[in-house]
């Protein structure tokens, strides 16, 4: 198996970021329980327990009782001159004793066909050797297994999901009162010009502008309430929940001084699609022992108790016991058998090639998400840095508004530079969050 463990030093060591947030994690436990898909899965899963119980059963003696009653008319018949044979014997004996006490025979033609005749029975048969119910057995308890690690992998798939959209909604939360925020100074703006230009010091341009810069904010302001509630309807989805639900928000995760730790590391080695892949491979494994197992012959032991005869008749003979053993083993099958086993040898095989290419295919995705969570980094810095910038810039510029050394449209400037500053932190923000999410999916936790 091909595993890949990368370990990068991290200025910053904390404990697990998902440990930050147990409101986080009480959604993810949310999702599992009410997801119908995994549901769906658990159903499977004891169908295969029902399945593996049922093959259990096969190694234990079985016990029926069976009885069958036959009428016959015609058909192949024995023919036996009795009557032929003994008439004149007993003709003389009659003579001689004067007595009639041998009495005259028909000829006998039997049907070989049992007419009117019944037969009940309990029998009880018991493999003695057979390999192929020993195999059959280990293969449902390998097929709980793989059911078992379907839903370990739709868990965490699920648990991804649910994250990554909790993600988007705070961000979608984030730049509606980012617009908010903004249509709050535009509209103390307006409040502003409105009296300048009542008192002769600004002209009525300046009041258009900024009921125009209103205007398009609280444009961008439905929007911005449009994809939050749509990203809280896809949460709620996957939460299987009513769309409209209430999401708490966790405050700590939108915090833009969260210590985030400036790498993370990882490995592949106990990904579930390897599990998995291992657990196919053992399937594989025990079809090809059970094909092998062709030569050896298969021995089975039986006891019938019953009761059989003519008109229903019980007693006088009808009772019976009989026992036995069977076995079976092939001599020649047109090379059948020799070519299964060929053909499980070629699954064996190419298991075992998939689980390489598996391997090699998600040490690339942890590769590729921890650099993908150091690049989302570096970018949040970077915009945070920006936020502080635009926020001094923003604050300077109003300041000399306010004195009339600056152009209104200096301010519109400025404020639209905080705006796009801080909604661009938004987004950076949550795609580390994101990035996190995938290096801890990539890992396996």
């Amino acid at each position: 198996m091909k595993t890949i463990c990368i370990f990068l030093i991290a200025i910053f060591i904390s404990t697990s970021i998902s440990a930050q947030s147990a409101l986080l994690d009480g959604y993810v436990q949310e999702s599992i329980t009410n997801s119908d898909a995994l549901r769906q899965q658990q159903f499977q899963l004891q169908r295969n327990l029902y399945a593996l119980e049922e093959a259990k059963g096969l190694l234990l003696p079985s016990v029926n009782l069976l009885g069958q009653y036959t009428l016959a008319a015609g058909g192949r018949a024995i023919q036996f001159p009795i009557g032929d044979l003994l008439n004149g014997v007993y003709s003389t004996l009659n003579e001689i004793t004067g007595t009639t006490r041998f009495p005259q025979l028909e000829n006998v033609n039997e049907n070989f066909n049992p007419n009117n005749f019944y037969d009940v029975k309990v029998r009880a048969a018991y493999p003695i050797v057979n390999p192929d119910i020993r195999y059959n057995k280990q293969i449902r308890e390998q097929q709980v297994d793989l059911q078992q690690v379907d839903m370990d992998i739709y868990k965490k798939e699920l648990s991804r999901n649910v994250r990554v959209a909790y993600f988007q909604y705070l961000q979608a939360s984030q730049a509606v009162r980012i617009f908010q925020n903004a249509l709050t100074l535009l509209r103390e703006s307006l409040r502003v010009n409105q009296k300048l230009y009542e008192n002769g010091i600004a002209n009525p341009t300046v009041v258009t502008r900024s009921k125009n810069e209103i205007t398009k904010v609280e444009a961008q302001l439905t929007e911005a309430q449009n994809n939050a509630k749509n990203a809280a309807a896809y949460f709620n989805f996957l939460l299987n929940k009513p769309f409209d639900t209430p999401i708490v928000e966790d405050s700590t995760l939108v915090n833009v001084n969260y210590a985030f730790a400036n790498a993370l590391d990882g490995t592949t080695e106990n990904r579930d699609e390897l599990r998995k892949l291992l657990v196919a491979q053992g399937i594989n494994q025990t079809i090809l022992k059970m094909n092998e197992a062709y030569k050896i012959p298969k021995v089975n032991a039986f006891v019938d108790a019953g009761s059989q005869g003519f008109d229903f008749q019980v007693g006088n003979g009808s009772l019976y016991l009989l026992g036995g053993v069977s076995f079976d083993l092939p001599i020649y099958a047109g090379n059948r058998n020799k070519q299964k086993i060929k053909i499980a040898e070629m699954d064996v095989a190419a298991v075992g090639a998939q689980r390489d290419q598996v391997a090699d295919q998600l040490a690339l995705q942890l590769q590729t998400s921890l650099t993908d969570y150091q690049s989302a980094l570096q970018l949040f810095q970077s915009s945070r840095s920006q936020v502080e910038s635009a926020t001094r810039y923003f604050n300077d510029v109003t300041k000399r508004y306010r004195e009339g050394q600056v152009l209104y449209i200096e301010y519109l400037d400025a404020r639209n530079e905080i705006t796009a500053a801080e909604l661009q932190q938004s987004i950076n923000l949550a795609k580390v969050w994101v990035k996190w999410v995938e290096v801890q999916r990539a890992a396996g936790k």
